[in-house]
């Protein structure tokens, strides 16, 4: 952001807007208003939201290869007792809540665990530091506006992200689902549970909304939490310039609300990955 004064909707809105590229007015860019984003319609690309995802897997698969190439029979190190840690916590998850055997669960357990950890720690970071950077670096190299110049840092607060991955977990149900009980069993558990072949009606709707439901919530919770948290670091962020009275009274609500927000971050991605578990043991059983 500029030295220019701006209001504090503004300021909000600023914060909780995508850098966001696509094709508008004729042209192919980055978005410089709302009404730009508008414009660009289904195709537009959020890239703060894409980059960091990429950048923070990309951490992520770093960490643990780091840990497994110098991984040792003897005493271990700080990283390889930390990353061993984080194995067994996700090895006894899912013994304790899949019951079938497949060797594609753990790890896929393990991954969405530490990377949605990880893009839920970005909450954690200053709300003004990596955007004013982006704003600078947006001004210097292309010339644009600071103030257009949007730049969301957590991941988990764009709904596509959260989507994406909840939809991506709705596939491999609907796929081990049809391969373990075939494509009639998986259907005949749509069609003919709980009430039998005679409520066959009620039977597709209530288990058709049940199926649908998984990925929308799975989705709708991690995003709503994590919307949720950093609005809350926006609004503490404006008291700082309300005055030294506030803006020290701000402090303390940060510090506060971020030793509270880091259970919520790991308590999500808890979550996710619990479900996901479940969800995996439902399409490897009968109804």
């Amino acid at each position: 952001m500029s030295g220019e004064a701006i209001t504090s909707g503004a300021y909000i809105k600023h914060h909780l807007t995508n850098l966001t590229f696509g094709h508008y007015d004729g042209h192919w860019g980055f978005a410089h208003t709302a009404a730009d984003i508008k414009q660009m319609g289904f195709w537009a690309i959020h890239v703060d939201s894409l980059a960091w995802s990429v950048a923070l897997a990309a951490l992520f698969f770093f960490i643990f290869r780091t840990a497994a190439k110098r991984a040792t029979a003897g005493t271990p190190g700080g990283l390889q007792n930390f990353v061993e840690w984080i194995v067994e916590f996700i090895d006894d998850s899912v013994k304790g809540s899949f019951t079938a055997k497949n060797d594609l669960i753990a790890p896929l357990a393990l991954t969405i665990f530490c990377w949605i950890f990880l893009m839920n720690l970005m909450d954690l970071v200053a709300v003004d530091w990596l955007p004013m950077i982006a704003g600078a670096f947006g001004e210097a190299a292309l010339g644009m506006d600071p103030h257009h110049v949007y730049f969301k840092v957590v991941p988990t607060t764009d709904p596509n992200i959260t989507f994406g991955m909840a939809l991506s977990v709705f596939y491999l149900m609907i796929y081990y689902s049809i391969k373990n009980k075939g494509l009639g069993g998986f259907l005949g558990e749509l069609a003919f549970q709980p009430f039998g072949k005679w409520g066959m009606p009620a039977n597709l709707l209530l288990e058709g909304i049940s199926l649908i439901s998984k990925p929308i919530s799975l989705a709708l919770r991690l995003f709503g939490n994590m919307y949720a948290g950093e609005t809350i670091f926006i609004l503490i962020a404006i008291m700082y310039g309300a005055g030294w009275l506030m803006g020290g009274f701000g402090g303390l609500l940060q510090v506060g609300w971020a030793i509270f927000h880091i259970l919520i971050i790991t308590l999500q991605a808890f979550i996710f990955m619990t479900l996901t578990i479940v969800y995996m043991d439902m399409a490897h059983h009968e109804h």
